[in-house]
């Protein structure tokens, strides 16, 4: 078993299978010694479990829900990475997580709901796990998610 497998096994995380493009587009791109990831959401099953904007208050998704969902969204970037090059014991570097939050116009917690992923990188990765990263608040994404994830990794030679 490899150390990236031992690690998600001692974790207790199942990498998914990768996520089918809900449009005109490939899951993950190398370029050199880059993965660069489709933006992806946080598909269980083929299925969005919840929809909706993350805010405070009645009828929107709470913080932690998002970021819940922000770690699903990450863990179906990595499996489209190990789909692309074969295996994450590959990766030698998270190098930047940009993370989009369907907000409600008066939310601001976007990096506590980015959170999500960044965390669960660092405990699969470690320090090579520690990354740049954006945390965006948009007005609507698509299929109405409330998160969507991208990842840039990067690999060893070969």
């Amino acid at each position: 078993m490899s150390s990236i497998a031992a690690r998600l096994a001692e974790l207790g995380i199942v990498l998914p299978g990768v996520a089918a493009p809900v449009a005109a587009y490939v899951p993950a791109v190398r370029t050199g010694r880059h993965v660069w990831t489709s933006g992806q959401l946080p598909f269980v099953d083929g299925r969005l479990g919840v929809t909706g904007k993350v805010g405070d208050g009645e009828g929107l998704v709470s913080t932690e829900v998002a970021a819940g969902l922000a770690r699903t969204a990450v863990l179906n970037a990595l499996a489209a990475v190990a789909a692309e090059i074969g295996s994450l014991d590959k990766v030698t570097r998270i190098v930047k997580v940009t993370g989009f939050v369907a907000s409600d116009p008066s939310f601001t917690g976007q990096p506590a709901v980015i959170n999500g992923a960044s965390l669960v990188l660092k405990e699969i990765f470690g320090a090579a796990g520690v990354h740049a990263r954006s945390a965006v608040g948009v007005a609507v994404l698509p299929l109405d998610s409330p998160v969507e994830v991208e990842l840039v990794v990067e690999v060893a030679e070969g």
